[in-house]
């Protein structure tokens, strides 16, 4: 594996995947392995589902790409049915969750420029936030982590406790444009905002004539049992919303939802893309819907859920010293650690099965909405194995 004509920015293990079945990978030795991070909760039907290929495959022998020049064949069905089934009057087509996240941002700001109100520039996020790697969403999540290195923080961005109300209604003022804030955060450790913030959240903004975005680019696309995660919370509609990931189910596609009231003063000129949302992104995109905005499918997505949350709590019973805390909703799930996440993570890849870290020492699963209950038992099993074994390696070093 020589990846000297690659930026540094990644350091993969010494795997080559080859191909990819359901939740299932093997590599170029054929050694198989359970896929429980599914890209970063992007692979919401799997490796190679067959309704997927099948639309990208008739679409490919049509048309791919002609810019947003024209109209992109796909586009208006697909918003028609988001919008029809959420919040949304209108959606922008992008290729990412970053790019859509920018959109949002974008959009708040241009509204309360169109409202006379220049002055309204300020977005406020929260701690352990993630946006994205461009340099207005590293600056909208503010970990120092991300901005190391590139320059002065941009104007105009306020981070908070995440979950302080108090601190939050203290901070609201007559310069906030708008407010961010994933609803399940996921590089910050699977910390889920609760609905009664949520909605405190929206009547927040409402008196203070902010706009409320939520980044539902990791937990959107029916990841914990709702089709967005905001829809546990029963009044707590946003102006704005970024998704991308499962939404495409595996190729780029990011979504940025508004309201009409806000995406009005979006006209030519103001933003646009050259990829976002071809041909082929719309079908792949229709394909997903056809399978998320059946109830049966989300039902199962909680039946599974379910499963996961019992079988970590059942290890944190029974295995003294390894899980702190059960964390996350849905099918973006995972455990606060009493022992090292990366070395948990790395021997449960050992053990075949492909899980990922986030904050907080924090293991993070996301597997494929469809997975079935006998896989989540496997991969479980070896979650457990993998924590015991970490464990005992732990304990042996402290004795030694």
């Amino acid at each position: 594996m020589d990846r000297r004509h690659i930026f540094p920015t990644y350091a993969p293990p010494a795997i080559q995947f080859e191909r990819g079945e359901g939740v299932r990978l093997w590599d170029d030795a054929g050694q198989e392995y359970l896929d429980f991070i599914s890209g970063i909760s992007v692979n919401t039907l799997g490796h190679a589902h067959p309704d997927l290929v099948k639309a990208l495959e008739a679409q490919s022998r049509k048309l791919w790409h002609l810019s947003n020049m024209f109209d992109v064949p796909g586009q208006s069905e697909l918003a028609q049915r988001y919008c029809h089934l959420t919040f949304a009057d209108r959606i922008f087509f992008a290729n990412s969750g970053a790019e859509a996240v920018e959109c949002a941002l974008k959009t708040a700001r241009r509204y309360h420029f169109e409202k006379g109100d220049e002055s309204r520039i300020e977005i406020i996020g929260f701690d352990g936030a993630f946006h994205g790697r461009t340099y207005a969403t590293i600056n909208a999540a503010g970990n120092p982590a991300y901005l190391k290195g590139f320059g002065p923080a941009l104007p105009g961005y306020k981070k908070l406790p995440f979950s302080d109300m108090d601190a939050f209604q203290s901070a609201l003022s007559e310069k906030t444009a708008a407010v961010i804030i994933e609803p399940v955060q996921g590089e910050g450790g699977l910390r889920p905002v609760s609905p009664e913030n949520l909605n405190l959240m929206r009547q927040l903004c409402n008196d203070a004539g902010a706009l409320l975005i939520y980044d539902e680019v990791q937990c959107g696309a029916g990841r914990t049992g709702k089709l967005f995660a905001h829809e546990w919370a029963e009044n707590a509609a946003p102006d704005l919303m970024a998704t991308a990931k499962g939404v495409g189910g595996g190729f780029p596609l990011g979504m940025c939802f508004a309201t009409e009231e806000v995406a009005q003063y979006m006209v030519p000129g103001t933003h646009g893309t050259t990829y976002g949302g071809n041909a082929l992104a719309m079908a792949v995109g229709h394909a997903v819907l056809d399978h998320l905005e059946k109830p049966e499918f989300l039902s199962h997505v909680q039946k599974i859920a379910k499963q996961l949350r019992e079988g970590f709590e059942t290890i944190q019973s029974e295995c003294a010293g390894t899980i702190e805390e059960v964390r996350g909703k849905g099918l973006l799930i995972g455990a606060k650690l009493s022992v090292p996440n990366i070395e948990v993570r790395n021997a449960a890849r050992d053990a075949g099965l492909l899980i990922g870290v986030a904050g907080d020492n924090v293991v993070r699963l996301a597997p494929a909405l469809n997975v079935s209950c006998e896989d989540v038992a496997e991969a479980l099993s070896r979650i457990r194995s993998a924590l015991e074994l970490v464990k005992s390696k732990q304990s042996a070093s402290e004795q030694a």
